[in-house]
């Protein structure tokens, strides 16, 4: 199975240059952030809170091209607010960031 950080990092290490700390920092900010939207979609009580959160995760997923991520987050938008299956999906995505010598 294919690592599915593989295009955010390498877009992560274009924006952070030679500087590992800064990677590591900007990776950790990125996972932070979406792990929040997440959050928030699974806490929502309205299609106002459902959509504004999944509107915030394909922001931030266009800001590092990280397109199966815009992909799940499109899916959200398109789909019944609180739809299970697209946070388990966006979870799962989530949890494949997590490098495998982590």
């Amino acid at each position: 199975m294919a690592y599915e950080g593989e295009a955010l990092d390498a877009n992560l290490a274009a924006a952070a240059g030679n500087d590992a700390a800064l990677f590591r920092e900007l990776r950790g900010a990125f996972i932070e952030s979406a792990e929040r939207q997440l959050d928030l979609m699974r806490r929502a009580r309205c299609d106002g809170n459902w959509q504004v959160a999944a509107m915030r995760l394909k922001g931030l997923a266009a800001s590092f091209h990280a397109e199966k991520l815009i992909g799940l987050a499109d899916e959200a938008l398109s789909g019944v607010p609180g739809e299970p299956g697209v946070t388990r999906r966006i979870e799962h995505f989530l949890l494949d960031l997590i490098p495998p010598d982590a």
